[in-house]
């Protein structure tokens, strides 16, 4: 029993890349603890680089998977050392790297569910795994087997109609594929096969923990509108494969009680309650607190958009996701390579390397920029597949070059305006009580937030997300606890910190984007339709 006094808590955990990392928030939402392990500095031994070993090929991406459990035990005894009081943890939930995959070693889940609280788990899940190094989100080395899944359903758009997505190397279907292909000796010695996000929840558990419905969208194997195994896909990656998975379970249920490991070894409560853990991404949505319509925009080294969907429309470009707060409904996550890099680029080339002359020129131009539309891809885009500069004049003629702070306007104009192409062929509309959330370097730019504000026609706030997987896990956790699915996630996150406004669409900014969005969409199909010689 927790003493009186305690301060009462969840705990959300992020098994990151590079890192494992620790919040506890109290019950008014206040975050009062935080801690975490940094692979590479402190655990050297596993001679890790950004946390993976890249293999020679330059495509095989691995991360050792007892680092991870390592990491844990150090993070635990930082805890306890630091005087945490683990007895009024009332429940804790996680995040894990998307697309990673760990495999368990027949006889693994007796050594789970027999831990002795006088040992680190490390020392004793040495023999736990049929393989030492697994694969991650990084990986780029299964084009072989995506072929293979997508013409085992007859192909990249019917897989992500089914799935969410078209087949993606880092995506773990393919992943599995290949090491049965690869190192089948290995994989028939493999009782269980966890995500990283389910990994981290059967540590704290003590047995192995499902897969939750969001995280398991990232797999290019669930069903994501059935929330079940598509038997076609796992038939086209390996043999007795469902039940190496294990049944998917919805994100927000209780898989369980913490072990009696964490008890005797830390003094958690006996009643401290597990919630199914979740990838990153979707996690960061449950910590950003997005709500049905909302769109978080990412303005970082490459720019993500995640999205709130009710209707989703699976396209060739984008992931669509089991929403982790809300099982009836979908996230999407868009990803666009030029991002920052581009903005400083054109920001060195325009306004002679400085972001106040760069905000001037879009305070003095006007929104639509007079019709100029341009397409900035100094590399290869993600969405669209295109590389290159393209300018157009207000009369959709290709031009050279613009006046600089037309070029300025055309870029930052531009790139929103892709965003919510994209966004509305994944089922995105902007609602009347649509937010947008702008983090990154650029959300620090007012002139740029109000642009995206213009385009979107709606509101611009930003929230601190420095931890916002470690937070969104804590936050699901206190979700899981108020039975889940019956209390919407926005009324057990209402005390939370609310994001500051920063900026709202200009008077007739609606019309003028009305106007120019076709226009967009209709140029960019005309720069893929082009052979790459006329290309700029």
């Amino acid at each position: 029993m927790a003493e009186p006094g305690t301060r009462r808590c969840c705990l959300g955990w992020d098994f990151s890349t590079q890192q494992v990392k620790v919040v506890a928030v109290d019950t008014a939402l206040n975050v009062f603890y935080e801690d975490s392990v940094h692979f590479d500095r402190d655990l050297p031994q596993f001679g890790t680089q950004g946390g993976v070993h890249v293999h020679q090929d330059g495509l095989t991406v691995t991360s050792p998977v007892l680092m991870w459990v390592q990491a844990l035990d150090i993070i635990l005894e930082k805890m306890k050392a630091s005087g945490f009081d683990f007895s009024g943890v009332l429940a804790l939930s996680g995040a894990g790297q998307q697309h990673g995959s760990i495999y368990w070693k027949a006889g693994a889940s007796q050594v789970l569910t027999s831990l002795s609280p006088d040992l680190p788990l490390h020392e004793q899940l040495q023999a736990c795994f049929s393989i030492s190094d697994c694969p991650v989100w990084m990986d780029s080395s299964t084009t072989a087997q995506c072929r293979q899944l997508e013409a085992a359903v007859g192909g990249a758009r019917p897989l992500s109609r089914l799935t969410g997505s078209r087949a993606y190397e880092r995506f773990t279907g393919n992943q599995i594929a290949k090491i049965y292909q690869q190192n089948p000796e290995a994989y028939s010695h493999t009782e269980r096969i966890s995500l990283v996000s389910s990994f981290a929840a059967a540590l704290f558990l003590g047995s192995y923990s499902p897969i939750d419905y969001s995280d398991g969208s990232g797999m290019n194997l669930l069903q994501i509108q059935d929330k079940v195994w598509s038997q076609a896909c796992l038939g086209a990656c390996a043999p007795h494969l469902e039940e190496k998975l294990g049944p998917p379970v919805p994100s927000c249920s209780v898989v369980g009680a913490v072990s009696s490991y964490y008890v005797r070894r830390y003094g958690f409560p006996p009643g401290c309650k597990v919630v199914a853990f979740t990838g990153d991404n979707p996690a960061s949505l449950a910590g950003m607190r997005l709500e049905e319509g909302d769109i978080a925009v990412s303005l970082g080294t490459s720019d993500t958009l995640f999205l709130w969907l009710r209707e989703p429309t699976p396209a060739l470009e984008g992931h669509i996701f089991c929403n982790p707060v809300d099982p009836q409904h979908y996230m999407a996550l868009l990803c666009f390579k030029n991002g920052s890099l581009m903005r400083e680029r054109i920001r060195d080339e325009a306004a002679s390397c400085s972001w106040s002359e760069f905000s001037k020129a879009l305070q003095s131009t006007e929104m639509g920029n007079g019709g100029h539309l341009g397409f900035y891809f100094d590399v290869r885009e993600i969405t669209p597949e295109v590389t290159g500069r393209h300018r157009f004049s207000a009369e959709n003629r290709q031009v050279s070059e613009f006046p600089k702070d037309v070029e300025i306007r055309a870029l930052i104009e531009g790139q929103f305006m892709a965003k919510r192409i994209h966004a509305e062929g994944l089922g995105y509309q902007v609602m009347p009580k649509t937010k947008i959330l702008a983090t990154g370097g650029a959300s620090h730019n007012r002139d740029i937030l109000q642009v995206l504000a213009d385009v979107f026609g709606a509101p611009v706030y930003v929230i601190d997300t420095a931890n916002s997987a470690c937070v969104g896990s804590a936050y699901r956790a206190f979700h899981g606890l108020a039975a889940g699915t019956d209390v919407p996630f926005s009324e057990v996150v209402k005390l939370a910190p609310n994001p500051r406004l920063v900026a709202t669409p200009h008077p007739g900014s609606s019309q003028v984007y009305a106007a120019l969005l076709p226009r967009y969409a209709q140029l960019e199909q005309r720069i893929l339709a082009q052979p790459p010689g006329l290309l700029q």
